[in-house]
């Protein structure tokens, strides 16, 4: 079969080059339509119980995180000329396209009692320019008989203010926000300027648009850091412009090609899938280096080129090929998480690191075949160096010291779990942000000053129609609002009652003793008033209650305090709403953004260990097809297994959490390391077969030879993931770092426990008595790489 495969490739080798020149340039039309996701990371299925309730939280009420906020922190906000300046932003903010409102002290709302037509007038503050100081303490006054707004647009006690600008749901989560955006920045900016004011901002729309800008600047850089270092390596390795430039040109395709297939598929470029196209550089180089190393050991035979290739091909394709099938299985099983974010990730990258290795396979040979033969490639004296001296060292330890291996891994291992069992599984919104970004400092300003910007949204649903305009649901409502506000972790509430609350105010012409639930006489008159209030735009209920009057909405803000403290707080809350909302009455539900983010990264960690098992087992069942052998499918797991514990070892004794981010790095990882093991069983089980030698002669010629393709490789990934440490997302620095000791660890592994394990099983096993002209035959097609 292989020996067909290379004939194939090296007999049609321009349709080859012309056919992927065809697809790439397919692959490139495509690529230019690429976007950038504006929407928040899907981590949760469509079919999980908390996203459905979520998404018919949305359909009912309408989106929860459309709000951008602008805070202050000045005293001279109620100065004349200050205040002033601070409405008119909020006036010209309310003009952009894209605006649904502003709400802020320089723009606000005074309801009046109309007794005439028994409706609720909306009056606009302040409704002009503020001319004289009086006219600034009258309106302060006025804003301090208003506890609605209190605790909600300002704090009296510290001086803090925000303006809340609503997004039209129609561009939220579309890149039309961002100049919209933009200009809502200048504006405040501008504002901070002119008064000497630290101006801060924040809200979901804000830090995800912020987010994908950084996204999109870092998918740049990690691509051109990838191919900057696969370059050196390969003009370290070879010293040649052509075995640089194609190498580099191939995995530039593969580039392409992954793009293109994000577009083909319908996605768009998140924190994940920005990865995507580096990722296929580092792991494609590989392919061409093991390629143009076996080419390079065949012309010292012979020095013929056409046959040189030929047999390259014949040789290397089976091993890249599982090679390969176990890295993309690494990303593939991802797809099976049931996670949008991660089914995108891994279904695009396992695809394009196939596609990157055909290319690689059909490519380098078919161009290579057309350029001169590499000069000073004949068969010369090699001067062991500095690696081929370590290989010889671990060859001793191996042959001579296999029981020290063990202890050493036994107490390794053991250690190590004593550090997964100190593993903290908790995500933050904006942790992956390095501590001193403006983005979290602005955060930490609102959850100060306002307890936080994250929605948190409870929906009672009473089963009854009009049940919610009882006043003994009302009462229990209030009784819920009140004990969910006193943790310091939420914000005041926003719902039904507090409007009604207003109402009553209002219904006792401002007295603010009468800011309270009205009585069930009362209820009557104000809820008329609240009906006529708003005929023709829809009335002032619907915002908080369905059109049944049977389900009502509570709205929260709450700080970035982790899905573990939010987890925690779920669970307390849980029991307290039970005991005043009580379940036989009424369905309440718990939902919102922070509440999508804290499942979510709960259900990445259930699925974690799934697909680490799912990646275990269907690389074990490729590894018993290729070498038809339990003993060494089991015992090859231990060098893949071991370097994940001790992976999770470190994450617990350095205290990095398990999250989002730092989750995907068990099943690459593993999918690489494995790519290690491939290398060394299938040179190990060549020579063990083809030849007559020893089982420990086997075992020092794979550690030396074959070692050092694998040193080779292994440094490639290390250096590669290494450029991930340049991002400003914390939790990228980490996926780069642990990935890199990970592959090194298993490297190590890959060289001493696998060769020790492989030496405790074969020693004793009984082996077909080659001829001695059978031998010398396999020793001339005995692979080398």
């Amino acid at each position: 079969m292989w020996v067909k495969l290379s004939n194939a490739i090296l007999k049609n080798r321009v349709l080859l080059i012309l056919l992927f020149i065809a697809i790439t340039i397919f692959m490139g039309w495509q690529a230019k339509n690429i976007k950038l996701s504006y929407a928040g990371s899907k981590i949760l299925p469509l079919t999980d119980s908390v996203f459905i309730k979520y998404n018919a939280f949305k359909k009912q009420f309408g989106e929860d995180g459309s709000i951008v906020v602008i805070g202050i922190k000045d005293d001279k906000i109620f100065q004349k000329d200050t205040y002033n300046k601070w409405a008119k932003l909020s006036d010209d903010l309310q003009q952009l396209k894209g605006i649904k409102g502003v709400l802020s002290i320089g723009k606000f709302f005074e309801l009046e009692k109309d007794t005439v037509n028994q409706k609720f007038t909306v009056k606009p503050l302040p409704g002009k320019i503020i001319a004289t100081g009086a006219e600034m303490d009258s309106l302060k006054s006025k804003l301090n008989q208003l506890p609605f707004y209190k605790g909600l647009l300002y704090h009296t006690e510290t001086n803090a203010t925000l303006m809340a600008v609503t997004f039209d749901q129609k561009i939220l989560n579309s890149a039309a926000r961002n100049p919209i955006l933009k200009e809502i920045e200048e504006k405040a900016l501008a504002f901070g300027k002119s008064e000497n004011i630290e101006v801060h901002l924040s809200g979901l729309p804000y830090i995800r648009t912020a987010t994908s800008k950084l996204i999109s600047n870092e998918f740049v850089l990690f691509l051109g850091l990838s191919i900057l270092v696969s370059a050196l390596i390969l003009v370290i390795f070879f010293r040649s412009f052509s075995a640089v430039f194609f190498p580099v040109l191939v995995v530039i395709m593969g580039v392409i090609w992954s793009v293109g297939t994000l577009v083909l598929f319908g996605y768009e470029i998140t924190i994940l899938t920005g990865l995507i196209p580096p990722l296929i550089v580092i792991i494609g180089i590989p392919n061409s280096i093991l390629l143009l190393n076996k080419y390079h050991n065949e012309l010292k035979k012979h020095g013929d080129k056409q046959k040189a290739w030929s047999v390259t091909v014949e040789r290397i394709s089976v091993t890249t090929l599982i090679a390969n099938i176990t890295a993309a299985i690494g990303f593939g099983v991802l797809y099976f998480t049931g996670s949008e974010l991660l089914m995108q990730f891994g279904s695009v990258a396992a695809l394009n690191v196939m596609f990157t290795w055909l290319m690689s396979l059909c490519l380098i040979p078919a161009i290579f075949s057309y350029l001169p033969a590499p000069k000073n490639k004949t068969q010369g004296t090699h001067e062991p160096n500095l690696l081929d001296k370590l290989l010889a060292k671990t060859d001793k330890l191996v042959q001579h010291k296999s029981a020290s291996i063990y202890i050493v891994t036994i107490i390794l291992t053991i250690v190590s779990l004593i550090g997964v069992y100190r593993i903290n599984v908790n995500g933050y919104v904006v942790d992956d942000l390095p501590k001193s970004s403006k983005i979290l400092t602005d955060l930490k300003f609102f959850e100060k000053n306002f307890e936080g910007i994250l929605p948190l949204e409870i929906s009672v649903d009473t089963k009854r129609k009009n049940g919610i305009l009882s006043l003994s649901s009302l009462n229990k409502i209030d009784k819920l609002e009140q004990m969910i506000a006193a943790y310091p972790e939420f914000s005041r509430s926003i719902s039904l009652n507090t409007g009604l609350k207003y109402a009553t105010q209002v219904f006792y012409n401002g007295d603010t003793s009468f800011y309270r639930l009205p009585s069930d006489f009362e209820k009557n008159f104000i809820l008329i008033y609240a009906a006529n209030s708003g005929k023709g735009n829809g009335n002032m209920l619907t915002n908080f209650v369905d059109k049944d009057k049977q389900t009502a909405r509570v709205s929260f803000q709450m700080a970035d305090v982790g899905s573990k403290r939010l987890d925690q707080l779920l669970d307390e809350l849980k029991p307290k709403i039970d005991s005043i909302l009580s379940p036989k009455r009424f369905n309440v539900t718990l939902t919102g953004s922070s509440i999508i983010f804290s499942k979510g990264t709960d259900y990445l960690l259930e699925h974690l260990f799934e697909s680490i098992g799912l990646a275990i087992v269907l690389i074990s069942l490729l590894r018993l097809a290729q070498f038809r052998s339990l003993g060494i499918m089991l015992i090859s797991l231990l060098p893949n297994v071991v370097p994940l514990i001790i992976t999770a070892g470190l994450m617990g004794f350095f205290g990095i959490p398990l999250k989002p981010s730092t989750i995907l790095i068990f099943t690459i990882a593993f999918g690489l390391a494995s790519d290690q093991t491939i290398y060394f069983l299938t040179r190990y089980q060549q020579e063990l077969n083809l030849t007559n030698y020893s089982v420990s002669k086997v075992i020092t010629d794979t550690i030396t030879e074959t070692g050092v393709s694998m040193t080779h490789i292994a440094l490639i990934l290390f250096f590669g993931f290494g450029i991930f440490t340049a991002s400003t997302f914390g939790g990228t620095v980490i996926l780069g770092f642990l990935l890199s000791i990970t592959l090194i660890v298993a490297l190590v592994f890959n060289l001493t426990l696998l060769p020790a394990l492989m030496l405790w099983l074969d020693k004793n096993k009984k082996r077909k008595k080659l001829s001695e002209a059978e031998v010398a035959k396999n020793l001339e097609n005995l692979d080398d790489h």
